[in-house]
C-alpha cells in the first residue's frame, strides 16, 4: 500500500517542472514580461524582422500609408499602453477637455523629434486634439516603442520611427517628416537639436518661415561641440542653427539686439518643472528601471560612480543610495561638487576609482567623459551606461577595434571583451 501511494506521489510530482525547469520557466516569464511589457523600451526586439520598415507597404484601417513604423498590426496593443499612460498625465487630459472645442492650435503645423513612448504619445495626441497637425520622428534610435508608434499611425499621425534604426534611417525619418508635398511645418518641437539642424541645413526656406522652436534637451541647447564627430559641413550648419537656441548665452542677447535672431526659440530647461521634476525625479526613477531591466544586477553594496551632479546626477545618486550602493561622484562645477559632498557622497576624480567601481554612469552632457584609457582600467563585468542625451559622453568609437570582441547578450546589452578575457557590460551602445 505504501509503495503504491509512493508511486502515485511520484506520478503526481512529475506533472510539475523540475527545479531546473521551474527556474527556466521563472526566467522565461520574467524575461518575457521585461521584454514584452517594458514601458522604457520597445516591446519587440528590433531584430525580430529582417525586412526594413522602409521597404514595407503598410496602410492603417483608414487606408492611409502616410507613416513608417515597424508593424501597424501592433496598434491595438500600443493603444492600451497609451491609455495606461493617460491615467498618470491628468494635466494634458484636462487640457484636452477644456480646450479641444476651441482648437487653440488650429493652423499649427508641428514637426517633432522626440522619444516615441506611451507618454510622449499622450502629448502628441493632445496637440492634435487641440487643432495642430503633427508629423513626428524619433530622437533616439533605441527608445521607440514600436507598438506606440503603430497606435499613433493608426490614429492618423504621420509618424516615422521604429526601434533599432540605423543612422541613415534616423535622418531619413526626419526628412520624411519635413519634406512632404502640400504641407510645410511652421513650428519645431525638438529633443537634441537634430531636427532643427536638419531643417536649417536642408530646407532653409522652411526654416525662415518657422514661427517658433521648442528645444527639450540641455544637449540641444548648449553642447554644440558634441557634434565634432559629424561631417564638418553638418557641424557648422548645426552651430549656426542652434545659435538661436542658446538662451543662457550672451550670444543670444547680442543676436537679439542686432535684430538677427532668426527664429523665436524656447529652452524647455528654463522651466522649473522640467529641471526639478523631469531631470531630477524622473531620472531617479528611470536609472534603476533601465539598469534592472537590462542587467538584473543587485545594487546593495555595489560601488557606483556617477559622473556629473546636476539635476540628472542628483536623481541617479539618490536612487542608488536608497538601494544601498556605495556612490562616488565626479563633478567639475564647484557648487555642484559641494552639494554632492553635503549630500553625503564622496567627490572623486574618475581616475581614482575607475579600477574598483562596479557601475559607471555618465550624466554630464559633455563629451569624452569616459575615455578608452578609463575603459581599459575597469574591472571585469563593470557596467557602463549614459544618462545624458548624447552618446559622446562615453568613447564608444574607441571600442570598435579588432582586438576587442563585441558580444550581444540581450537587447541593448553588449559585452565588450578584452584579449585577457575581461569584459565590460555596455548598455545601449
Amino acid at each position: 500500500s505504501q509503495q503504491i501511494q509512493f508511486a502515485d506521489d511520484m506520478q503526481e510530482f512529475t506533472k510539475f517542472p523540475t527545479k531546473t525547469g521551474r527556474r527556466s520557466l521563472s526566467r522565461s516569464i520574467s524575461q518575457s514580461s521585461t521584454d514584452s511589457y517594458s514601458s522604457a523600451a520597445s516591446y519587440t526586439d528590433s531584430s525580430d524582422d529582417e525586412v526594413s520598415p522602409r521597404e514595407k507597404q503598410q496602410t492603417n484601417s483608414k487606408g492611409s500609408s502616410n507613416f513608417c513604423v515597424k508593424n501597424i498590426k501592433q496598434a491595438e496593443f500600443g493603444r492600451r499602453e497609451i491609455e495606461i499612460a493617460e491615467q498618470d498625465m491628468s494635466a494634458l487630459i484636462s487640457l484636452r477637455k477644456r480646450a479641444q472645442g476651441e482648437k487653440p492650435l488650429a493652423g499649427a503645423k508641428i514637426v517633432g523629434c522626440t522619444h516615441i513612448t506611451a507618454q510622449t504619445a499622450v502629448l502628441i495626441e493632445t496637440l492634435c486634439a487641440l487643432g495642430a497637425q503633427c508629423r513626428w520622428s524619433a530622437c533616439n534610435i533605441y527608445s521607440t516603442q514600436n507598438e506606440v508608434a503603430a497606435a499613433l499611425a493608426e490614429a492618423g499621425v504621420a509618424v516615422f520611427a521604429w526601434k533599432g534604426e540605423s543612422e541613415d534611417d534616423f535622418w531619413w525619418c526626419i526628412d520624411r517628416c519635413v519634406n512632404v508635398d502640400g504641407w510645410q511645418a511652421n513650428m519645431i518641437l525638438d529633443d537634441g537639436g537634430d531636427l532643427t539642424h536638419w531643417v536649417y541645413k536642408k530646407y532653409p526656406s522652411v526654416f525662415k518661415k518657422i514661427r517658433g522652436i521648442v528645444e527639450e534637451s540641455v544637449t540641444g541647447v548648449h553642447r554644440w561641440e558634441l557634434w565634432e564627430g559629424r561631417p564638418r559641413d553638418l557641424r557648422e550648419s548645426l552651430l549656426s542653427a542652434l545659435t538661436c537656441l542658446s538662451l543662457p548665452s550672451p550670444r543670444l542677447y547680442q543676436l537679439s539686439k542686432a535684430g538677427k535672431l532668426c527664429v523665436p526659440a524656447m529652452n524647455v530647461n528654463d522651466s522649473v518643472t522640467k529641471q526639478k521634476f523631469d531631470n531630477l525625479y524622473c531620472c531617479r526613477e528611470s536609472i534603476l528601471d533601465g539598469l534592472k531591466r537590462t542587467t538584473d544586477v543587485m545594487f546593495g553594496g555595489k560601488q557606483v560612480v556617477v559622473c556629473g551632479y546636476g539635476e540628472v546626477g542628483k536623481g541617479c545618486c539618490a536612487a542608488l543610495k536608497a538601494l544601498g550602493a556605495i556612490v562616488y561622484v565626479t563633478e567639475i562645477d564647484p557648487i555642484c561638487a559641494l552639494q554632492a559632498c553635503m549630500d553625503g557622497f564622496r567627490v572623486v576624480k574618475l581616475s581614482e576609482v575607475i579600477r574598483q567601481v562596479d557601475v559607471v554612469i555618465t550624466c554630464t552632457g559633455n563629451k569624452n567623459v569616459v575615455t578608452r584609457e578609463h575603459l581599459d582600467r575597469m574591472k571585469n563585468s563593470c557596467i557602463v551606461c549614459n544618462m545624458g542625451h548624447s552618446n559622446t559622453e562615453i568613447d564608444v568609437t574607441s571600442l570598435r577595434t579588432p582586438e576587442l570582441t563585441w558580444e550581444r547578450v540581450r537587447s541593448q546589452v553588449d559585452h565588450v571583451i578584452w584579449p585577457d578575457g575581461k569584459r565590460v557590460v555596455l548598455l545601449a551602445e
